[in-house]
């Protein structure tokens, strides 16, 4: 398959009402797409880690009545799943590409993480580009970028992660769709090598 990056359609899928029907779109659309980046980047990322990488593609499965909002590949070091585990994403809210490196409230060890997260605030703070975006739910669209959180902001961020159950921490970049309708395949490939490249030292922090 020649990936030729993603379009208006992939987007406009989570526009279409009913269970049945986008999830039918989505795996016409914008599956493929997803399995393609899946296969680039597991031996791209397992370099890079140190960890050989298996990818995931969302399957929507508990889903029964709700259409999914977004969809997304994840890539973790463990062939069985990717929630327990520290993992990158690749996904597509109707507004937005998503790349994240993240913990959601599966991995036992998330709390452990966080206080990393509070330990090395600083070095976070220098390695992480202002206009990357945290985020504490995976489910929702929304972010905040590096550049607008303050320093105590931040570190609720962090010591929430500890201490509440279902807290997650994601940090990547959101891509406005109507800049990724306007990038090639490769340009979008490489944006998104740059982009697990930058997160890479939050997975060492592991």
């Amino acid at each position: 398959m020649k990936f030729n990056g993603f379009n208006d359609d992939d987007f406009q899928v989570f526009t279409i009402d009913g269970l049945e029907n986008r999830m039918e779109a989505i795996q016409q659309h914008i599956r493929p797409k997803l399995e393609y980046l899946g296969e680039y980047f597991s031996p791209a990322l397992s370099t890079m880690t140190g960890d050989e990488m298996f990818y995931h593609v969302a399957k929507h499965a508990r889903r029964s009545v709700n259409p999914p909002d977004d969809t997304w590949v994840a890539f973790a070091n463990n062939k069985r799943g990717y929630k327990k585990h520290p993992h990158f994403q690749i996904g597509l809210w109707k507004t937005h590409l998503f790349i994240w490196f993240a913990m959601i409230y599966e991995a036992p060890h998330k709390a452990e993480f966080g206080k990393k997260v509070e330990e090395n605030m600083e070095d976070i703070r220098s390695i992480i580009p202002p206009h990357f975006v945290w985020s504490g739910d995976h489910t929702k669209p929304d972010a905040v970028s590096f550049s607008s959180m303050s320093r105590d902001e931040f570190l609720a961020l962090s010591e929430r992660v500890q201490k509440v159950k279902k807290a997650e921490i994601l940090c990547g970049l959101q891509i406005d769709r109507k800049i990724v309708t306007d990038l090639s395949g490769n340009e979008l490939v490489h944006k998104i090598e740059n982009v697990f490249e930058t997160l890479l030292p939050l997975y060492k922090m592991n």
